[in-house]
């Protein structure tokens, strides 16, 4: 029996020496009473429905039902479910106005039904209810409304079990699931959440719980970034007094971390039963929750192995709530998932065929018996290193860590300088079967920290310092030194359990360990991007992938077994071997380009007889300005030098220029890519130099195996245009080749988003062609300009701007709403004494280059750049930092 909101009438029962009497609802007109004034939800939504007990049970008045209240967007009771059903469950201590927004978002066709537990939120107060008892009243629930599927199943927080065990007792109704920050199963040997065991100390349980309303307070301060006092206020309003706060405590109580609880059972089957639950799934998670961690997101991860994924960076618990748009990703994922056809069950999977390709590390294979030089380290003991022994010791280290546990698809986070033992890990993974994480340390410890968190590496292999960064960063895995033991004691503080040179001799004493290959289609490596521009995402590649990389660089730079590689770029460190080069790591902090100098490159091109060099714009920079210290060896060494790449950033002309007088018999190059696909295009020095000046920076023509395209941008500044190669079209630049990576790592949006056409990678810059076929990129699509006469990019006003005389940088910025954005100029000026407006000449010659509308001028002594290249212009902190300013606000520098 289903009644609306102004049917109910009951009071409040009290509680009384232990005993809860069953009421129903105490808000009397609650779409009047309460929902009305709650902010985001309709109350045209709000109904009761009389449901059985499932206990079978009488209350005093001979009622042998319990009232139920619902958000439920089908207005009309009697009306078609249309394209299937929502069941959203809620966890504790919240109600059904955590789904509000997948109610209101709910496309045409979709029913959905946000439920209020029993004896939570507007639900009756009833005696405690044990999880299968949830479970089996949730059945009951669904039967009162009818709902016969397809239905998709919306869980949190201990709403996931409840809804994860109706859905395996109406696998027939069920289509998909999404889970959002719950669990299943406490992993062995991880901790429970400290939060829930401490509120279910029975003492406390009832202090927090119950008496006051603590529990309640603090489950919604857990979002970052805070929620507004309404929405709180709105979250506790079902709560409002001893007696309807009692579930909470009871809730709290029946959660099984004992085996001989009373749920334990229950809970156990539906874990074990998930493993089996064959239906589309998706996990929507906040990496910042204090009860629900990485541990728990594994676990489910690793029950439910085809399970889409998508971690928003900084949200915590109450995912929905501090990721909005967590709720437009989820219905995107639904209505494309109920859209695709169900499998045939008669029909037959093929197999793939056997791989037939050479494996990455066929370069060093190719090499294996030469003594000649593979890997160069300047600095620290200036190690050498010869093909023949890197190749025995990456065999001998593969097989002592299959023997140490490594398996075939299991992560292991590298966080070893670039180098010997480097290259030694990166291979021997490989080898192994495994996929390499590598975070760079130049996003700062706390960026790496959470990216490697997120990644969940099975093992880790670290120097000293990287496994004292690991332990503080929380990082999983078991962890194996690189290079020398520690002293035992460390070593048990830190959790170490082998050395690198312990697993090499253990591999040398087994030749007959052989490592199962895994073929190109496994993953092999996760690569985080710099997160110049957001969070660093983790950008998946396969083995095929990469050997198109390989292949794509070596068709690009006409690379040979006579080149030598200087590798002043992390990543471009690990090529050699595959490329079967030898290569060298110039003595610098790898983190910081900018510590390259012009003696510390010449020593490494010399160390190797190097023809070709990778670095930086940041890092040649620091060469120029170093060069002033170079002898005349160091010149002759960088003589011999015939290609030099450099690339992260924009490189400007003057700074090429600049170089090429120290490496006269060099072309210079600068690819263009990024993590997610390099190269894309190149361009020469001379060919820069013939484009002359544009409206962004010329990247020149695709390379072989690329195509590229455009998806022109509408009046608001988005990429909505269908793909297409027409030129002077301004529009997001996007990609196509072998070479591009396979996916984001647990961000399933954020994929979906950038491969939303097939067999497309969209890049997120912004750019056109022109008439001769170049690509020139005009800056990145979360910098555009939105005014009221349309988009304007950063790149050409920039470019224009730091050719005013005293200007040394300049930032291209929107202040506003989007769709009226007020073109702000930011520069910096090697007089600025105080940041803040820029006098009238300055203003006046800005205003006057940007030939563009600029609303204001600032100055600064320093920009905020990205740490990997400190190139990168954060330009959106610089938006902020203008808007503080305009505003009359007194502020420092961005």
């Amino acid at each position: 029996m289903i009644l609306a909101p102004s049917d109910v009438t009951a009071p409040d029962g009290p509680v009384a020496d232990g005993v809860r009497p069953a009421t129903a609802p105490s808000h009397a007109g609650l779409a009047d009473d309460v929902l009305e004034r709650l902010p985001g939800v309709d109350a045209r939504w709000s109904r009761y429905v009389d449901v059985p007990d499932t206990d079978g049970t009488s209350d005093a008045a001979g009622r042998s039902t319990r009232r139920w209240h619902v958000l439920d967007n089908r207005v009309d009771p009697s009306g078609p479910d249309g394209q299937g059903t929502v069941l959203a469950v809620h966890g504790n201590p919240t109600w059904s106005y955590l789904w509000r927004r997948l109610v209101a978002a709910a496309p045409r066709g979709w029913r959905v039904v946000a439920v209020d537990q029993l004896g939570m939120g507007f639900s009756e107060r009833t005696a405690p209810r044990t999880l299968a008892q949830r479970v089996d009243d949730l059945g009951a629930l669904t039967a009162a409304l009818g709902i016969t599927g397809p239905v998709v199943t919306v869980a949190h927080d201990w709403g996931g079990p409840v809804s994860l065990g109706w859905a395996l007792a109406h696998r027939e109704q069920l289509r998909a699931v999404v889970l959002t920050n719950t669990a299943v199963h406490q992993p062995a040997g991880s901790a429970a959440p400290g939060l829930i065991r401490l509120a279910r100390t029975p003492g406390i349980r009832q202090l927090s719980c119950v008496v006051t309303p603590t529990f309640v307070r603090a489950t919604t301060a857990l979002s970052r970034p805070p929620l507004p006092a309404p929405v709180r206020d709105a979250f506790a309003a079902p709560y409002d007094s001893v007696s309807r706060r009692v579930a909470v405590g009871d809730f709290v109580a029946d959660i099984p971390f004992e085996g001989e609880h009373e749920s334990a059972g229950t809970l156990d089957t539906i874990a074990e039963g998930v493993r089996h639950l064959d239906v589309p799934a998706l996990l929507l998670w906040g990496p910042r929750d204090p009860v629900f961690t990485g541990v728990h997101l594994a676990d489910l991860r690793e029950r439910m192995p085809h399970a889409d994924v998508h971690r928003y960076e900084g949200a915590s618990h109450l995912v929905v709530e501090d990721a909005p748009r967590a709720v437009d990703d989820a219905w995107r994922w639904i209505t494309a998932t109920v859209e695709r056809p169900l499998p045939d069950a008669t029909s037959t999977v093929e197999r793939p065929l056997p791989d037939t390709h050479a494996p990455l590390w066929q370069g060093l294979l190719d090499r294996a018996g030469d003594p000649a030089t593979a890997v160069v380290e300047l600095g620290g003991e200036g190690r050498r290193i010869g093909f023949d022994l890197l190749e025995q010791r990456v065999r001998d280290l593969a097989a002592g860590l299959v023997l140490h546990g490594v398996r075939p698809g299991h992560r292991v986070a590298l966080l070893v300088p670039p180098g010997a033992d480097l290259t030694l890990a990166v291979y021997a993974c490989w080898q192994a079967g495994a996929s390499v994480v590598v975070a760079d340390a130049g996003l700062g410890l706390r960026r790496m920290g959470r990216a490697l968190r997120g990644a969940r590496p099975d093992h880790l292999i670290a120097i000293d310092r990287g496994l004292a960064a690991a332990a503080a960063m929380r990082v999983p895995g078991a962890r194996v030194v690189s290079g020398p033991r520690l002293p035992r004691a460390v070593e048990r503080a830190l959790g170490v359990t082998a050395s690198v040179g312990e697993l090499v001799d253990a591999g040398r004493r087994r030749p007959d360990v052989v490592p199962t290959p895994r073929g190109d289609d496994a993953e092999c490596a996760v690569l985080f991007t710099s997160g110049a521009t957001g969070a660093p995402k983790g950008v998946v590649y396969r083995g095929r992938q990469l050997r198109a990389q390989l292949a794509a660089l070596r068709a690009t730079y006409g690379l040979t077994a006579d080149d030598r590689l200087v590798a002043a770029f992390a990543p471009f460190a690990l090529y050699g071997p595959a490329l079967g080069l030898a290569s060298a790591v110039p003595d610098m902090d790898v983190t910081a380009p900018a510590t390259l100098t012009a003696t510390a490159l010449a020593d490494a091109v010399a160390a190797v007889e190097g023809t070709v060099v990778f670095a930086s714009p940041a890092a040649l920079r620091n060469v120029v300005h170093t060069a002033s210290s170079l002898t005349p060896q160091h010149r002759s060494a960088l003589a011999g030098v015939r290609l030099l790449m450099s690339a992260g950033a924009p490189v400007p002309a003057s700074l090429l220029h600049e170089v090429a007088a120290l490496v006269p018999q060099a072309r210079l190059h600068t690819p263009y890519g990024m993590t997610e696909c390099l190269p894309v295009a190149d361009i020469s020095l001379a060919q820069i130099d013939a484009a002359g000046h544009g409206d962004g920076v010329c990247v020149g023509h695709p390379v072989p195996g690329v195509t590229v395209a455009l998806s022109a941008l509408d009046a608001d500044g988005r990429a909505t245009g269908a793909l297409a190669d027409a030129t002077g079209t301004t529009g997001e630049i996007c990609v196509r080749a072998d070479h591009v990576k396979d996916r984001y790592d647990q961000l399933w949006a954020t994929e979906a988003d950038s491969s939303r056409d097939h067999g497309w990678h969209r890049t997120g810059d912004v750019g056109h062609l022109d008439d001769d076929g170049r690509l020139w990129v005009e800056g990145r699509l979360v910098h555009v300009v939105t005014t009221a006469d349309g988009p304007l990019t950063p790149v050409g006003p920039e470019q224009r701007v730091e050719a005013v005389g005293d200007v040394a940088l300049a930032a291209f910025v929107g202040v506003g709403p989007v769709g009226t954005q007020q073109p702000v100029v930011v520069v910096t000026t090697t007089g600025c004494a105080r940041p803040g407006l820029a006098d009238a000449d300055l203003a006046r010659a800005v205003r006057g280059a940007a030939a563009v509308g600029v609303a204001a001028v600032l100055v600064t002594d320093r920009m905020p750049v990205d740490i990997r290249h400190a190139s990168k212009i954060d330009r959106a902190r610089v938006a902020r930092w203008a808007e503080r300013v305009l505003a009359g606000e007194r502020v420092g520098r961005p």
